[in-house]
Parts: structure tokens; C-alpha cells; sequence
């Protein structure tokens, strides 16, 4: 199952206390205080792991708490720092407070870390004329995950386009693939390749209806995945799955696209990019006359392609592979 969305609970280790003690022996008038300080609370850290791809683990396991230090001892021995906790989530996750919305970090590369909850320090040992203290506390919060996943090019399009028809040639995925639509309802990753050791991410993204920027659908939940591409291959059903008109599922997604979280300049960062038309399912007789009317309405260039027998596949990701570069 994927997961994309997690809250959880997360609490630092508590600082051990200081040791109150005294060294007494008969060549010392009075006694010298030689009790040890507290270990350091365990620290909650959130790391990118480039091994995780889901959140799944944070539906059943909310709660992270940290050790608490050990306390100090005699002879000015020291309480045992207590471990840090760490948290592994993917490599695209964001973490927000729960409380305030508060963006903390993007942890969008391989091994970043972000500290959320310091550990308490270990209480001071007592002293001349000074007892000895009891360990800070540390520190508690809840946090929202969100994984963004990070891909170079994005396949868009509406239910049953063919995006994951499209997904299976390219790669070694192996998506759901049938004849109705919303089959497809997670991203799906996969790498795709062309010849000379060239490749690059890609990302099929479930199939969004009109009112996806409204959240419509679950669109606001799949539109987020698309922000970190690069590239997007708007896929379009040239053969009018139902009936349904290529141009006017053209004019729709562009909307969608548009009006998704439009920044402080008025643009959404969706519609603003480079954008590769793949007029799909050429292999089917009424695609050939659909296409020419959408090429009377859509002056831009259009790969021809069919995901089913690979025609026109390669072309496409030539032109995906020099968008990129």
C-alpha cells in the first residue's frame, strides 16, 4: 500500500541528574563533593533514506520516544549518554508541525537530517556550596509527514489514457492495467531507459478529473507529485475512451494544471512546466481522424504514439531525454 501522508508523535530523552556525593577521608578537613553529571536525553532525528519509499510503517507505529539519560554516579563518574533516535523516511518527505503548519524541512536529498526534538541535558553533579541538579527535560511535539516524490518526468492524463500502459513499455514496472478506470490509484516509480546508458525517473500519476485542484478525485493528493518533476507527458486518449472528447480532456487537465496552488505571482508551478503532448492509443482506427481535428486545435508539436505496440514510444522519449538536458 502507499502512504503519503503520516502524523506522529515524537518525544526527546529526558537528561539524567546529577550525583550528589562527597569524598570523606581523614587527611581532608572537610568533605570534597565528587558526585558526576547526567548523561545527555536521546535526540529525535529525521533522516532521508533512499531505501524507503512509503510511509506505510507510520500508520501503525506513531509514537517515537527517545531514552532518557543515565544519571551520574560517585567518583565523578559521568551518567551514559542516552543514544539519538532515528527516524527514516524517504527521500522527498516533508515534515511540518502539527500544531502550527510550519514548514521545518524539504528532505529532498539522500541523507539529510533534521533534528525535532533535542534531548534534555544531563543535570550538573554538586559542587562546593552547590547541590547537584536533576536532568532537563526534553523536548515533545507532533508532526505531519508528506512524501513528494521526487521523479524527472511526469505522466499525466485523465482515467484510462493509457498511462500505465505507457509506464510498462518504458520500464520494468508492472502496474495494474485493465480497461476501466482509476485501475492506477498510487504514483508509481520506475526508471526508464534509452540507449548509450541514458536514463532518467519517471513518475505515473493516478488519473485526475475536472475539480482536481478543488481535491476532487483525491487530485490535490496525486497533483502534489507532479510538482517535483522536471518534465510532464501529457497523455491524451486519442481513441475518446466513453466517448470523451482528446481536445476537450486536453483543455481540462491544462486547467486543472493552472489552477493548481497558484503562488504570490499568480502562476501555478504545474502549468508553468515544459510540457511533451502524447496523443496515445494510435493503434485503434478512430484515433487517426481524432488526431487531425486536435491538431486543427492544438498547435504545438504531438508525438503519435500507442503504448500497446510501442509505436512512436521511442521518439517520445528522445524528446523527453533532450527537455531534460
Amino acid at each position: 500500500m502507499f502512504i503519503d501522508i503520516a502524523k506522529i508523535n515524537v518525544a526527546s530523552g529526558k537528561g539524567g541528574n546529577g550525583c550528589n556525593s562527597f569524598y570523606r577521608s581523614l587527611q581532608l578537613a572537610h568533605p570534597r563533593p565528587n558526585g558526576g553529571p547526567g548523561g545527555n536525553g536521546g535526540s529525535i532525528i529525521i533522516k532521508a533514506d533512499s531505501h524507503i519509499q512509503t510511509l506505510l510503517d507510520f500508520q501503525h507505529h506513531r509514537h517515537f520516544k527517545a531514552d532518557h539519560g543515565q544519571h551520574g554516579s560517585s567518583n565523578d563518574k559521568k551518567g551514559k549518554d542516552a543514544p539519538d533516535l532515528i527516524i527514516r523516511v524517504p527521500v522527498g518527505t516533508i515534515v511540518k508541525d502539527t500544531s502550527t503548519g510550519l514548514l521545518l524541512r524539504d528532505l529532498d536529498k539522500e541523507g539529510q537530517e533534521l533534528l525535532v526534538c533535542k534531548g534534555g541535558k544531563g543535570g550538573s553533579p554538586n559542587a562546593p556550596r552547590r547541590d547537584a541538579t536533576e536532568g532537563a527535560d526534553g523536548q515533545e511535539r507532533d508532526l505531519t509527514l508528506e512524501l513528494n516524490l521526487i521523479a524527472d518526468v511526469g505522466i499525466i492524463g485523465f482515467p484510462n489514457a493509457g498511462k500505465s500502459t505507457l509506464i510498462s513499455r518504458v520500464s520494468k514496472a508492472t502496474p495494474k492495467i485493465a480497461s476501466f478506470p482509476f485501475t492506477t490509484k498510487a504514483p508509481v516509480l520506475a526508471v526508464a531507459e534509452l540507449p548509450g546508458d541514458r536514463r532518467f525517473i519517471i513518475c505515473e500519476i493516478p488519473g485526475l478529473i475536472e475539480g482536481a485542484h478543488y481535491g476532487k478525485g483525491l487530485g490535490l493528493k496525486f497533483l502534489r507529485h507532479a510538482e517535483r518533476t522536471k518534465v510532464l507527458i501529457h497523455l491524451i486518449d486519442m481513441a475518446g475512451f466513453e466517448g470523451r472528447s482528446p481536445v476537450e480532456d486536453y483543455k481540462a487537465l491544462n486547467k486543472e494544471l493552472e489552477f493548481y496552488n497558484v503562488g504570490a505571482n499568480g502562476h501555478s508551478p504545474l502549468h508553468m512546466k515544459k510540457q511533451i503532448i502524447a496523443a496515445n492509443k494510435m493503434d485503434l482506427p478512430q484515433s487517426e481522424e481524432n488526431l487531425k481535428k486536435f491538431k486543427k486545435v492544438v498547435r504545438k508539436k504531438i508525438y503519435a504514439i500507442s503504448g500497446v505496440t510501442g509505436k512512436g514510444v521511442r521518439e517520445l522519449l528522445e524528446a523527453v531525454w533532450k527537455a531534460l538536458k
